[in-house]
């Protein structure tokens, strides 16, 4: 084990106990390029979270490092509230050319405070002003952030449990195959049209298309488009979190393009920005977009670097269609991948889809040896669900063939490792 590891008095000395991945990575990293992070000593770790997502095109991409070296260099704006820049100008055009005009989206862009739970306070609020209602229909397992708004829609109970006070106006529901043999779409209608059942009329449904902290649980087209003729049957604004299966992650730039619907909101934020650098932002429609000047305010909303590397994100892998074809491919690659991962574990199975999926090996202790013995072999890779006992791959999506065939073969070992100590111990 590295020294590195051993020895960290000054993060236990001074960081607060809020803090989390480290505790179950205990290195000091400090170079990353592209798929590959690296401590000070040079010990070298495939990387299978990518920042949890934040960054899908990998450590360090030359483009946008040079774009924004570039920038800084010539003392282009650092903080510019949000007045105009050339920066957001150019972020703005490259949205609206390669991501919102070929998909026939009308949307407005609003920029929030730099995390995805500000993008989701901001929905929350807009869909109340709009429609005049207080009730959000959010769902088991999802995961929209942990300020007093967007907590009162996640589902987990350990971060509920940290506010230390009421959470309210949400209706939660089931999520799409949520309990054996309940349609929670039809639930949901009956619910709505019962004027007995206690669900006051929404202002918004709410929910993510693929559940990336929830245990990678992924709606099915169908129930989602259900979930969009609900919205609109009953004028509630349907409102889709991409915050995490967002910017590429499920195999197209958002999670829902192949689904046949269009979000009245989008929420965005980690890998927006492309280079791991905080954004955020709400896609709204137009009708929607109701909030006077600063109604919604923040001092960062608008990330002046991160416009400057977001701009070259889309335009460098979203311009055409190639990057799209190579996530398809790698989605099949990781599939076939995670079932022979899947196979080595009785009871296990696959979740999730496209680059976010992973494999359900039924407890959170077995995940948690599975991933911290990963870690010791040069793997970094975490958990989600509601027990922590879906081991995730959110490697970055430019990752190559090799490399991830190398991140694999480490899993694989790992795995086999687990199962035979356990197997060992039991037998004693």
């Amino acid at each position: 084990m590295p020294m590195d590891m051993i020895k960290n008095d000054v993060f236990k000395r001074r960081e607060s106990a809020a803090r989390s991945y480290c505790r179950s990575m205990p290195a000091t990293f400090t170079r990353a390029s592209g798929s590959e992070i690296f401590d000070k000593d040079g010990n070298r770790w495939i990387d299978f979270l990518a920042g949890c997502s934040s960054l899908n095109y990998g450590h360090n991409d030359a483009d946008m490092k040079e774009a924004l070296i570039e920038h800084i260099a010539s003392d282009g704006i650092a903080q510019g509230l949000d007045l105009h820049t050339d920066a957001k100008s150019d972020f703005l055009k490259a949205m609206e050319t390669h991501i919102l005009k070929p998909r026939d989206m009308d949307h407005k862009v609003m920029f929030t405070g730099p995390t995805g739970a500000n993008a989701v306070e901001a929905a929350m609020k807009i869909a109340r002003k709009s429609t005049g209602r207080t009730n959000i229909i959010a769902f088991t397992n999802g995961f929209h952030g942990v300020t007093m708004g967007a907590l009162a829609a996640t589902g987990n109970g350990y971060h509920r449990g940290g506010a230390s006070m009421d959470t309210s106006g949400v209706t939660r529901i089931p999520y799409d195959d949520y309990a054996e043999g309940v349609d929670s779409a039809a639930l949901l209608e009956q619910m709505l049209a019962d004027p007995s059942s206690g669900v006051d009329e929404p202002a918004a449904i709410m929910f993510e298309t693929v559940q990336g902290e929830g245990g990678l649980n992924a709606a099915s087209p169908e129930w989602v488009r259900r979930m969009a003729e609900i919205a609109r049957n009953h004028g509630a604004l349907l409102i889709i979190d991409d915050i995490q299966a967002g910017s590429g992650r499920t195999g197209h730039f958002f999670s829902f393009e192949d689904m046949g619907v269009t979000p009245d909101i989008i929420t965005m934020a980690k890998s927006v920005s492309g280079f791991g650098l905080p954004m955020a932002l709400v896609l709204v429609r137009p009708e929607h977009d109701i909030f006077g000047p600063a109604e919604h305010n923040g001092t960062f909303r608008g990330n002046t670097h991160a416009f400057v590397t977001a701009r070259v994100a889309i335009e460098k892998f979203w311009a055409d269609g190639a990057f799209q074809k190579e996530l398809a491919d790698k989605s099949t690659f990781l599939t076939g991948a995670l079932a022979r991962i899947a196979a080595e574990i009785p009871g296990a199975t696959l979740k999730g889809r496209g680059l976010m999926q992973g494999v359900d090996v039924g407890t959170g202790a077995l995940a948690e040896e599975i991933c911290a013995r990963a870690f010791d072999n040069g793997l970094i890779i975490e958990t989600s669900g509601n027990e922590d006992q879906v081991v995730k791959v959110l490697a970055p999506l430019t990752t190559s063939e090799e490399t991830f065939s190398e991140g694999f073969d480490i899993l694989l070992e790992a795995v086999r490792e687990t199962i035979a100590s356990k197997t060992q111990i039991a037998a004693e």
